[in-house]
């Protein structure tokens, strides 16, 4: 339901989606661009006036399997050098699909190639509709 002027009514909600694996070829180095690595992502979405909470209707609130696709697409359409610039392109892609009112992307490479043992690294990223 929408309040006059076409404002949303709901209450706000987190919407998560974790641990998505995905197959890319980001990085600093060559081997990370030519033989690639998985990347873990979490992200979560703010959602201000989520009318799903009282109509259960998919079409008031993400659709997380479509937003799914949308982050995979986002990390794998082509390699970029930091996990940073992946964080937020992922992010700029739901604000601007979605109409969300923040995104936060957690992006892990386990096990990267360096010349320690870690079990992984990662950035995040917060964004909000309207800037950084």
């Amino acid at each position: 339901m929408e309040a006059r002027g076409g404002e949303r009514t709901g209450p706000p909600v987190e919407i998560e989606i974790g641990g998505l694996s995905v197959y890319t070829h980001h990085g600093v180095s060559d081997a990370e661009q030519q033989v690639g690595q998985r990347l873990e992502i979490d992200v979560t979405l703010t959602v201000r006036g989520c009318e799903a909470t009282s109509t259960d209707r998919l079409e008031d609130t993400v659709d997380y399997s479509e937003a799914s696709d949308v982050i995979a697409r986002a990390a794998t359409e082509r390699s970029y050098r930091t996990l940073e610039r992946v964080c937020g392109v992922i992010a700029e892609r739901l604000i601007e699909r979605f109409e969300c009112e923040s995104v936060r992307v957690r992006a892990a490479k386990p096990e990267p190639p360096l010349a320690l043992t870690v079990d992984r690294v990662a950035v995040e990223l917060t964004v909000h509709a309207g800037g950084r």
